[in-house]
């Protein structure tokens, strides 16, 4: 369980395979980095901090988005 739980507006968590809209586009959330108890997670939070990388596969690749710059909720 993530020690720094993310969650969308409505309430609910963010979770790694979440299919979501990314700048419009289809995208999966790939990965949420909140516990250090997981490896691939361990290493975003040592380089970047919590946050959750996103894969748009059509457009952008893969987008890490720091902690920091998700809006509470989202």
């Amino acid at each position: 369980m993530c020690s720094l739980v993310r969650k969308y507006k409505s309430g609910d968590e963010i979770r790694k395979g979440d299919n979501v809209l990314f700048h419009g586009n289809r995208a999966k959330v790939e990965l949420v980095a909140c516990d250090q108890n997981e490896i691939e997670a361990a290493w975003h939070m040592k380089e970047h901090g919590g946050g959750v990388l996103i894969l748009d596969a059509e457009v952008s690749g893969r987008t890490f988005i720091p902690a920091d710059q998700l809006d509470d909720g989202a």
